[in-house]
């Protein structure tokens, strides 16, 4: 069983409480994403984000196919750092880490996500090919619309 990992840092020139503000607000997962991607939430981010949300989203990864995928928001702690882990989707396992930290003129976010792809041998085959460069295009493209949106840190 093979499980890889992802990680990213961006450093914005924003304070805790605005970070915080907008990436613990699932709603805002749609404008930090790919348009292609056809994402929609279809239930669980109308309350303030908590543990044991559970968000069920729409999502079309590749080739037009249409996958729901079903997360839980497993840990919270204010203002410092969220988790959620898929409970059903396109992974065989989804964990991913949200941190936030201050820094000098800002803030640094940091992603962990430890994924395992399904169909065993073969998605290993294939993960070098199609799904790591996906998520790889999805955090490029969450990194230019967070510059967008807030700035860079110089």
């Amino acid at each position: 069983m093979k499980i890889y990992t992802k990680s990213s840092k961006q450093n914005l020139p924003i304070s805790v409480a605005t970070a915080w503000e907008f990436l613990s607000n699932p709603a805002n997962l749609k404008t930090i994403t790919p348009p292609y991607m056809g994402f929609k939430i279809n239930s669980g981010a109308e309350k303030e984000m908590y543990a044991g949300q559970i968000i069920q989203y729409i999502v079309t990864p590749v080739l037009g196919i249409k996958a729901k995928w079903v997360t839980e928001i497993t840990h919270v702690i204010d203002q410092k750092y969220f988790v959620d882990e898929q409970r059903f989707g396109p992974y065989a396992f989804w964990h991913h880490k949200h941190f936030i930290r201050e820094i000098e003129g800002g803030v640094e976010m940091e992603d962990i996500i430890d994924y395992k792809v399904p169909m065993g041998i073969l998605g290993q085959l294939v993960h070098p090919i199609l799904v790591k460069p996906k998520l790889d295009e999805i955090f490029e493209y969450r990194r230019k619309k967070l510059i967008e949106l807030f700035g860079e840190l110089k």
